[in-house]
């Protein structure tokens, strides 16, 4: 770009000025059925217009403070956000599928104003606002010119620069409540740059590329990084509502979609589906991007569908100033490896005392940005939890919590989240490795490994299981997956319990929530509900 812009509204407005004819937004109808009667398609003329609108009008209701956005992953999404990010005023994104009492707390923690929601939501949010101490204002984007919150004021007379917050997403941990991820205007732009910098297999090509995902808009992966990517090289966005396997592939036809992106659930559905002629779409689409496919499907899936699935490592804290991809070959396809950092990151792989391990062993990820700046591009703290911020943060290093290794070509390799790591007798397990051996099964349809308390062993290996329609919750059917994993695991990685399940708790993005999962773990022990299968351990050792 000629003009380097400061923030994401700014991005639009760039884009809208060179390319107003490309198309920047599509909606396909898949997607937008239950509200519109064709499929959605903007161009970056029309979304700088509405963002226009709607920014002038948010100025004359005399908003000051962070407005809480619930409007799903519709084009209103973006005009709102885009606005208020004009004034200077942040957003806090909300999942509408959220139990309305989660949703005071983000109301509460994140000190939000007013809220802006979908027509159908706003009822539900008028008497959750009206239960606060501060009661909030509910609008819909059609009524945002109705609000009026103080005196008018000049919608140029506010500045939205590169340190200004622009929004506060929330990450859920594995206790405690979610923490609120300060994210400025310059994480959003360093994004953008940062995709549109990528070579090899990514390349993004300037007004060409159209990129689909059907991630919500409440996190950071199609907030940040696929909006802002399109945005910032003017190409089109196609934004699902949520995945939808069986109409997968149609939507990627009928949008013309030259780039998906992915979390490691939706390759292990789209196996599942019966085989069809036109799988093969790599004459289409360029690349998927994403993380945490099965190492077992990797290569199928890029056989099978005709593209390769580029697997990326990042976190919200991090942003673009610590994300790595595998961009360049190898790239070592079903050994979850995420690439080799680029010269702009500075790592290291720690043990448990933060001290470097030896090369190829597995060590905590630590980051930072390369340079005078090591916070370019990262996070700007979690709000009102100092104590958080300066964990996350120590000695210069993001400490990342994720368990790497590194490849002999310098390359690395995802092994699982530290806190996933199930310390049994002195031996350390990885949950992802468990649930990789047993997701084969052919009685299971999903599978999440946890922690449990023993008494013995300090930490036992649980499996909390949903099997497929036709299989049955009986001691026999554990046994026989126990004994899949005994098959191809060391004795001590195998589940010592099996939980059947109707359904496992996930978030919004697909991912397990796994703080859940090691409540739900325990209360089936504890009630009897469980399969208790550790004597089993005991005789093959």
């Amino acid at each position: 770009m000629s003009t380097e812009p400061n923030s994401p509204r700014e991005i639009l407005a760039t884009t809208a000025k060179h390319f107003p004819d490309h198309d920047g937004l599509h909606i396909p109808m898949t997607a937008c059925s239950h509200y519109a009667d064709t499929a959605i398609t903007l161009d970056y003329r029309q979304l700088d217009q509405a963002v226009s609108t709607a920014t002038t009008q948010w100025a004359a209701s005399g908003i000051n403070g962070r407005v809480a956005l619930m409007l799903e992953n519709r084009p209103d999404f973006f005009v709102q956000w885009l606005a208020l990010n004009a004034l200077g005023v942040s957003v806090i994104p909300l999942n509408h599928e959220m139990p309305d009492e989660e949703i005071p707390y983000y109301l509460e923690h994140g000190d939000a104003v007013a809220v802006c929601a979908l027509a159908e939501h706003r009822g539900r949010l008028e008497r959750i606002c009206a239960q606060l101490p501060q009661s909030l204002p509910v609008v819909t984007p059609e009524a945002v010119a109705t609000l009026n919150l103080a005196t008018g004021i000049d919608p140029h007379s506010r500045h939205s620069g590169p340190d200004q917050e622009c929004a506060l997403l929330y990450t859920s941990g594995s206790t405690g409540k979610p923490k609120g991820c300060i994210l400025s205007n310059d994480y959003f732009v360093e994004q953008a740059k940062w995709y549109a910098n990528l070579d090899g297999l990514v390349q993004l090509r300037e007004g060409v590329e159209r990129l689909l995902t059907p991630l919500p808009l409440s996190h950071m992966n199609a907030m940040s990084v696929s909006a802002m990517a399109m945005f910032y090289t003017a190409g089109c966005l196609i934004q699902l509502d949520r995945f939808h396997p069986r109409s997968w592939w149609e939507s990627v036809r009928s949008s013309g979609a030259t780039a998906l992106h992915y979390l490691g659930v939706l390759p292990a559905i789209l196996l599942e589906l019966p085989e069809a002629p036109d799988d093969d779409v790599g004459d289409q689409v360029r690349f998927g991007f994403g993380a945490g496919v099965n190492p077992k499907h990797h290569a199928r899936f890029e056989q099978r569908f005709g593209f390769p699935l580029l697997e990326a490592w990042a976190m919200t804290e991090c942003g673009a100033g610590g994300a790595i991809i595998a961009n360049h070959e190898p790239r070592h396809v079903g050994e979850c490896c995420f690439g080799r950092p680029p010269e702009t990151l500075d790592w290291q792989l720690v043990d448990e005392q933060r001290q470097p391990v030896e090369r190829s062993q597995p060590g905590e990820l630590r980051v930072r940005a390369a340079g005078a700046n090591p916070e370019k591009g990262y996070f700007s703290g979690y709000l009102k939890n100092p104590s958080a911020t300066a964990e996350a943060w120590t000695d210069g290093w993001l400490n990342t919590g994720d368990i790497a290794a590194e490849l002999p070509d310098g390359s690395l390799k995802f092994v699982d989240r530290r806190k996933n790591v199930i310390r049994r007798s002195g031996e350390n397990i990885s949950a992802l490795e468990v649930e990789a051996a047993l997701v084969e099964h052919p009685s299971i349809s999903a599978v999440i490994v946890c922690p449990v308390p023993d008494d013995l062993r300090g930490d036992e290996v649980a499996a909390c299981i949903t099997l497929t329609e036709q299989a049955e919750h009986t001691l026999s059917r554990a046994e026989d997956i126990q004994r899949v994993a005994l098959e191809r695991l060391v004795y001590f990685k195998a589940p010592g319990w099996i939980v059947f399940c109707d359904s496992l708790p996930m978030t919004a993005a697909n991912k397990p929530k796994r703080g859940d999962i090691k409540v739900l773990a325990r209360e089936a022990i504890d009630s009897g509900a469980a399969f208790d299968l550790r004597s089993n351990k005991k005789r093959i050792k």
